[in-house]
């Protein structure tokens, strides 16, 4: 049976997979909805495998993408793999030959460092802070939506709504930027209503315009983001100061706002390179 290589890089707000050859080479790419195994297991198994589909599917047309993954070592960095028993559920479902299950922030840190020393400030939908030293890896953060991803497009956006609903109750004073998420949801109600059935993704969409915007509230919610930002590089952070890859969708973002406090360095690559570096290393 042909050799093939996986790499997965699966979010909160989607997945993208590469398929590659038994020499390396990449052959197709896929995507997909959201891959977080903490938050809907079932939904991101489905996902990347649709992904996975697809992929196979544009490189062999005439094949069947079924047999193609009984034959292929894949590996998968992931968002929610902190959650106790998630990689060995999702590692049961995958009909691939091998299967090897690490989080996004570790795929993230290989492909943008490509093997040299340096920390990633991965900032998406949720954020994680990494430091790869001497092939030693470590990692701050990565917690998720509840508990931690500060910095995250989720909790900036959760942050705003938290403090538009503190307006309506007259706590702070009120805003165009929170009337604008009020008027947006149909008023307090509605807003709650909205928060109640909204995925991490949904509230990173009120993200990106808060670093645009002048309005105070989008500035306290940057400011205090910044800070825990700056606190969790500042302890990965070493005597020489290690250079700081910004990645993610908002980390460009971030980067511009924050970054000029440590060396910078550009991604060598992607956290789907890590991925497919990883699936090969299984060989």
């Amino acid at each position: 049976m042909m050799r093939l290589y996986l790499g997965v890089d699966g979010g909160g707000s989607g997945c993208r997979v590469r398929l590659a050859g038994a020499d390396g080479q990449p052959l197709a790419d896929g995507v997909g909805g959201p891959a977080n195994i903490a938050l809907d297991p079932e939904g991101a198994c489905r996902n990347i495998l649709s992904a996975a589909a697809q992929a196979m599917a544009a490189a062999f047309p005439a094949d069947d993408p079924a047999r193609l993954m009984a034959g292929t070592w894949a590996a998968l960095g992931l968002a929610g793999t902190v959650a106790a028993g998630a990689e060995e559920w999702l590692a049961s479902r995958l009909p691939f030959a091998r299967s090897r299950i690490v989080s996004d922030a570790y795929t993230s840190t290989l492909g943008a460092l490509g093997g040299q020393d340096g920390i990633v400030a991965a900032m998406g939908t949720g954020s994680v802070f990494a430091r790869m030293r001497g092939g030693q890896y470590d990692q701050i953060g990565g917690w998720g939506f509840l508990l931690g991803d500060e910095g995250s497009g989720a909790v900036l956006g959760r942050r705003l709504v938290e403090l538009a609903l503190r307006a309506q109750d007259g706590l702070i004073p009120m805003t165009p930027a929170l009337a604008d998420v009020l008027a947006r949801h149909g008023g307090p109600h509605g807003t709650v209503a909205w928060a109640i059935a909204a995925r991490p993704a949904d509230f990173a969409a009120h993200a990106p315009a808060l670093f645009t915007s002048a309005d105070p509230a989008a500035t306290e919610v940057l400011d205090r983001a910044g800070a825990e930002i700056s606190a969790s590089i500042a302890r990965l952070q070493s005597d020489d100061p290690l250079p700081v890859v910004w990645t993610g969708g908002l980390g460009p973002l971030w980067a511009a706002r924050i970054g000029a406090a440590w060396p910078r360095r550009q991604s060598d690559g992607s956290a789907l390179d890590g991925a497919l570096h990883l699936a090969m290393a299984q060989a």
